[in-house]
């Protein structure tokens, strides 16, 4: 044991937390393992000695390794180890960056690499809160230069009551997950899904949080005392004071010209027209300082843009600071696609589609909460062009599936039970043109689309994002409703709120200064309350409800029960049965373990009930004046016809019972191959007795 090895222990949500330090990775800058019952994660930083050559802003890298050891699993697929991390891992590597990025000096453009790994985990305890709080207990405790520590819980409402990092049978209940972060003084990152629950219930969950994040804090100040480094004296990036007075005096005049505009595209026009000045101007006075003169007139611009807000009210388009862009939805938009809908708000255009396909089709999830799946998936993608920008495509990177879960953890509290609509739904939201929120655009988009479907869910659902500029000199502040792209590039917040009428589903606030305090808070969910509904008020002018019937291109599914001990007759050995069921029907068979049976076919329901009369006859065992559609299989002439009741099931057609009329051979009346409809009228220890009823060839 290291002579540096020491273990510092509080609690949280009631539950005993350990901290343990100098005990393993001595060679990073800062490294900690965070306990609470059997869940522990260890967290590592390190930082570069000096920036890359070239580097101009600050390389944050923030990862959250999932370990299938953790939970005593191998691996599945062929190589047997942790691949491409999961889209939780990545959404937990985001809720990590998210409240420490603030928190690092401005003009530190060293790497700086955050790594929490999940080395065991029990299903009461995550390991997420964990990895979050142990993120600023390294980063504290090192020697690199940080504004914090921050604290970090999971907060659930159970039966009405808040509960901190809540375990798996108070989760299952809960009616929100709010994971949340901030410093003693202040809110610093929120991110919550909830079952529309009202403004002052989002509030008040908040403001609890943030009582265990400030015990949090003075915790780590304890250890921080005990054990940290001293931070180094770094030497930041900042624009020198003689070009930055030079460029103020030379573009003033001309920046203010530039942007006084309510047109995105003249504005930007005049700035590029003020940059490409002041490079010529300064040319020779400043030579090879063309990135301290574009630092400058970013920080000119930036200060004239909050100015305007806070001083006059006015925004870079001309709109009030409550106002909303200019909204036309409209749904239905591609024939072939079950459900399809566009939401244009402002220069953002999101267009979303929804399939509907079996719940076999759901996403398979394997990860620290075991293998899993979901039946409703949400997908964003964002290409280039959506900006304007000539770039290729990529595969989805972290902000797309940070956009995705943010839209789907928006709509998921509205989407019916799966006994209600026993259906997979996949959304995919193409952003085609952004300035500002895309990732609400698809919320609203989605609903469109989902109602377009005719999934019956339980209320539209419309998401808005707000801003907020704080003069730090007068302490002045303004919330912005509907920001777009320059005012959250230049301001101080960005807040993002789903939800129905009746409440919240969904919040997402990152904060780009130094936290914000319950009046913020209130004034900001306020403020977006009255635009959200503004916003649905304007899609719901294009469908107010879920349309009464589905797409003709998308499945019908008949769902009905069995006795689970059956399965194995309708399944059939090496799936011989079903598969000539599914062959002779063409139709799609999912079969649960509790003797669900879900048919869906496409355009032909007679299909979906064929198959269904077929796996009743083998589930059920057969009863006097059962009726059933059956194929005559063999035929004794002057006997009767034999029929498939089920695989490895048949009955006999007396020749007495094929007609009103006496008949001297079977042929007379039915062929082999022929369909025909059957009433048993006989059980007994030979066989059953059949009648009959119809012949119902095609």
């Amino acid at each position: 044991m290291t002579d540096t090895f020491r273990v510092f222990k509080t609690t949280v949500g009631g539950k005993e937390l350990i901290v343990e330090t100098g005990k393993y990775a001595e060679q990073t800058n800062g490294s900690c393992v965070v306990k609470c019952g059997d869940t522990a994660v260890m967290v590592n930083v390190t930082m570069a000695a000096a920036p890359r050559d070239g580097m101009d802003y600050f390389p944050l890298g923030v990862d959250f390794e999932e370990k299938m050891y953790s939970i005593g699993r191998i691996p599945g697929g062929f190589k047997k180890r942790e691949g491409r991390a999961s889209d939780k891992a990545i959404l937990t590597s985001r809720l990590i960056d998210r409240p420490i990025r603030p928190l690092f000096p401005k003009g530190l453009f060293n790497d700086v690499i955050v790594i929490a790994t999940a080395l065991s985990v029990e299903p009461d305890i995550q390991p997420e809160p964990l990895a979050m709080l142990g993120s600023s207990i390294a980063i504290s405790i090192s020697d690199i230069p940080f504004a914090g520590p921050t604290g970090s819980v999971v907060v659930g409402m159970v039966d009405g009551e808040y509960v901190i990092n809540p375990d798996e049978a108070q989760r299952a209940k809960s009616a929100l997950t709010l994971n949340l972060a901030g410093t003693k003084d202040a809110i610093m990152m929120v991110e919550a899904g909830a079952n529309e629950i009202s403004d002052d219930e989002m509030v008040g969950a908040i403001l609890f949080g943030h009582e265990e994040i400030k015990r949090l804090c003075a915790f780590q100040e304890e250890i921080v005392k005990e054990i940290g480094k001293p931070k180094k004296e770094m030497e930041l990036y900042h624009v020198p004071e003689d070009i930055d007075a030079a460029v103020r005096a030379y573009a003033d005049k001309m920046l203010d010209d530039a942007l006084d505009t309510f047109d995105r595209h003249e504005r930007q026009a005049g700035q590029d027209k003020v940059e490409k000045a002041c490079l010529e101007h300064f040319a020779d006075v400043y030579p090879d300082k063309t990135r301290e003169i574009k630092d400058a007139l970013y920080y000119m611009t930036k200060e004239k843009v909050r100015a305007k807000i806070t001083n006059t009210g006015i925004r870079p388009d001309g709109r009030k600071l409550d106002e909303v862009r200019k909204i036309w939805c409209e749904a239905g938009v591609l024939p072939r696609v079950h459900g399809s809908g566009v939401f244009t708000r402002g220069m953002t255009q999101v267009m979303s589609t929804c399939t509907l396909g079996m719940i076999s089709e759901a996403q398979k999830l394997e990860g620290l909460d075991g293998e899993s799946s979901k039946r409703y998936m949400h997908q964003y993608n964002m290409p280039g062009y959506a900006s304007g920008e000539a770039k290729p495509l990529r595969s989805p990177g972290r902000r797309e599936i940070g956009h995705g879960a943010l839209a789907e953890r928006a709509l998921e509290p509205v989407i019916p039970s799966e006994e209600e609509f026993p259906y997979a739904i996949r959304i995919v939201s193409e952003v085609l043109s952004s300035n500002g929120s895309t990732s609400q655009g698809s919320v609203c988009g989605s609903t469109l689309a989902l109602m377009d479907a005719g999934v019956p869910i339980k209320a539209p659902v419309a998401g808005i994002a707000m801003g907020l500029i704080k003069d730090t000199e007068t302490g002045k502040v303004s919330i912005l409703s509907d920001i777009q792209g320059l005012e959250d590039f230049l301001g101080d917040m960005d807040f993002k709120v789903a939800g129905t009428e009746k409440g919240i589903t969904a919040i997402q606030m990152d904060i780009k200064i130094k936290g914000i305090d319950e009046a913020i808070l209130r004034q900001a969910i306020a403020q977006a309350n009255v635009g959200r509904k503004y916003i649905l008020g304007k899609m719901l002018e294009a469908i107010d409800k879920p349309r009464a019937e589905l797409s003709a291109y998308a499945p019908r599914i008949i769902t009905f029960n069995i006795d689970p001990e059956k399965i194995g007759d309708v399944v059939g050995k090496q799936g011989k049965v079903i598969n000539k069921i599914i062959e002779e029907t063409g139709v799609k068979i999912d079969i649960e373990d509790d003797g669900r049976v879900n048919i869906a076919t496409v355009g032909n329901a007679e299909n979906a009930e064929r198959a269904k009369a077929i796996i009743l006859s083998i589930a059920k065992d057969p009863e006097v004046g059962d009726m059933f559609i059956s194929e005559v299989v063999r035929i004794l002439p002057k006997v009767g016809a034999f029929c498939e009741l089920a695989p490895g099931k048949d009955g006999l057609i007396h020749i007495s019972k094929m007609s009103e009329k006496r008949i001297n051979s079977v042929e007379e009346v039915l062929h082999i191959g022929d369909k025909v409809k059957v009433e048993i009228i006989k059980i007994g220890e030979k066989g059953i007795d059949l009648k009959l009823l119809e012949i119902v060839n095609d």
